[in-house]
């Protein structure tokens, strides 16, 4: 696996659709390392870094990019999977919860 940032998760007052910006700590050393401790769910990987959820999407053989969502949008068997190995609280999914 490959990680690629995309400039609409990354800066921001760009032209057309934008997508959810991941905060400035996330740096791409921590967004690789992030790719590779992800759990795949469908079509989709999932990781949690500092009590937020962040998905990745393949856009290209084997190549993924990534962006922040709320827990809302986690699937349940992820993130109770967590909860139970304590990467994640209660309190983080309430959080940021949208």
């Amino acid at each position: 696996m490959r990680y690629e940032s995309n400039p609409k998760h990354s800066e921001p007052w760009q032209q057309g659709a934008r997508g959810t910006l991941c905060p400035k700590e996330i740096d791409q050393a921590t967004a690789r390392r992030l790719l590779m401790e992800s759990e795949l769910e469908g079509s989709k990987r999932y990781a949690v870094h500092e009590g937020r959820a962040y998905c990745a999407q393949q856009h290209g053989e084997d190549v993924w990019h990534g962006y922040p969502v709320g827990w809302r949008k986690v699937p349940e068997g992820v993130w109770r999977k967590w909860l139970k190995e304590e990467r994640v609280s209660r309190g983080d999914r309430r959080k940021y919860w949208d």
